[in-house]
């Protein structure tokens, strides 16, 4: 049980650990350089910060006893967080990790490098998606969220 604990909170310092790259890339390599690789950059780390948060739920499921084994496709592992947590905020940010996933695989073109608006557009799943400097701020935003949120859920509960 203890052992447990301690492995949610060391993937709870993973994720914050990326999240801290995440801002640094967001507020000063971004600022200085406006361009599309740094958006790549941006979307890994924001998958990199949200991976141990899945797998730190994953293991107070299994914990629990609601899981026998944790999978290791990410599809299957936001598909068993969605079926035993209903918390509309959890369910929220698989769908946007899963996105984001998408997003980075996906083709992109580069417009405006260099400049303000720099901007990479996606084509994911025959939706056009554009990420500029506000979109992924934004994003960098609504991660930091989810990560509060991810740890106040499995601090709280601790049993």
């Amino acid at each position: 049980m203890e052992g447990t604990r301690i492995m949610i909170e060391e993937h709870l310092h993973t994720a914050h650990e990326e999240l801290k790259r995440v801002d640094h890339l967001v507020y000063v390599s971004l600022k200085y350089t406006r361009t599309c690789d740094i958006f790549k950059s941006i979307v890994e780390r924001l998958i990199a910060s949200i991976d141990p948060l899945i797998t730190a739920l994953l293991e107070k499921l299994e914990r629990k006893g609601k899981l026998e084994e944790i999978p290791e496709q990410a599809g299957a592992r936001c598909a068993l967080i969605k079926q035993h947590i209903k918390d509309e905020k959890i369910t929220e940010m698989l769908d946007f990790y899963m996105t984001l996933r998408r997003i980075n695989r996906a083709p992109f073109e580069r417009s405006r490098e260099f400049r303000r608006h720099v901007t990479m557009t996606c084509s994911v799943e025959g939706e056009g998606i554009t990420i500029d400097i506000d979109t992924i701020t934004a994003d960098y935003k609504k991660t930091k969220v989810y990560l509060e949120h991810v740890a106040t859920l499995l601090k709280g509960k601790e049993s």
